[in-house]
């Protein structure tokens, strides 16, 4: 196993840089943190190129490594792992992850979750984690919304952007081919149009419209859905965290789903 000892080193630099969004994108690659995220791109044949191991880490996670220890195994100091890492404590392991190639072509069909402008980072991981458990067919984010490589997104996902396809497009665009494709498109908003997602019928494929955290879903995308819904406040509080509101809406299709 391949020894580096120094924050200085080349290949430590390098991957600092991956804590930058543009450095990323030119790079290719992104950090994951902690033993779980990294088990969970292993087994999803994500293209791994370095897994970096403290010495703690190794003592911890003992027989996994040697069982998939291999030249991408790095050992290296709890100092560079704290100068790479996102968290007050790393976990004593971390990965170097290469982009996948991402199919731009979409089947149109089936059950999907859109993001219009959702910013917070563990919005954008906790919807998409929702989505894998709720068995939908796939996520797209639209503009504005959160770097799914973020490292708060990575770790809200907890390894569910290995388990369905995750697509970064104009919303507008894809509205447009879903309605084409004859699949409904809802969007949450209170207004005169919207109705209670209670009175909906379940549905086999949808497109679901989440929208920004203060602003809602954009003005204009709510004029192309098929309609508005809504989820009923019985108490006091304003609104619900729209991480939550998906799971609600994404639970009531599925359990009352048309076949």
């Amino acid at each position: 196993m391949k020894e580096i000892l120094s924050t200085k080193n080349t290949i430590v630099k390098e991957l600092k840089k991956l804590k930058i969004k543009k450095h990323r994108e030119a790079q290719k690659r992104y950090l994951i943190e902690g033993f779980h995220l990294v088990e969970e791109a292993v087994k999803a044949d994500a293209e791994i190129e370095w897994i970096l191991c403290s010495r703690r880490g190794i003592e911890e996670w003992s027989k996994w490594v040697f069982t998939h220890e291999d030249e991408r195994f790095l050992l290296v100091t709890e100092e560079i792992l704290s100068s790479l890492s996102e968290v007050p404590t790393p976990q004593g392991m971390m990965a170097v992850v290469k982009m996948p190639n991402v199919e731009t072509t979409l089947g149109y069909s089936g059950r999907w979750l859109l993001l219009d402008n959702v910013q917070d980072p563990g919005n954008v991981g906790t919807m998409i984690r929702t989505a894998d458990a709720a068995g939908m067919t796939g996520v797209i984010l639209g503009d504005g919304s959160a770097d799914i490589y973020n490292t708060k997104v990575l770790r809200a996902m907890q390894g569910s952007n290995y388990h369905l396809p995750i697509f970064q497009l104009p919303l507008k665009t894809i509205v447009d081919q879903f309605k084409q494709h004859d699949v409904p498109v809802f969007g949450t908003e209170l207004n005169k149009r919207a109705v209670s997602y209670q009175t909906l019928p379940g549905q086999k494929q949808y497109a679901l419209i989440m929208g920004n955290e203060g602003k809602g879903v954009s003005a204009e995308l709510l004029t192309m859905v098929d309609q508005s819904i809504y989820i009923p406040i019985i108490g006091e509080a304003e609104s619900l965290n729209v991480a939550i509101a998906a799971g609600i809406l994404m639970y009531h299709f599925l359990h009352n789903k048309i076949e």
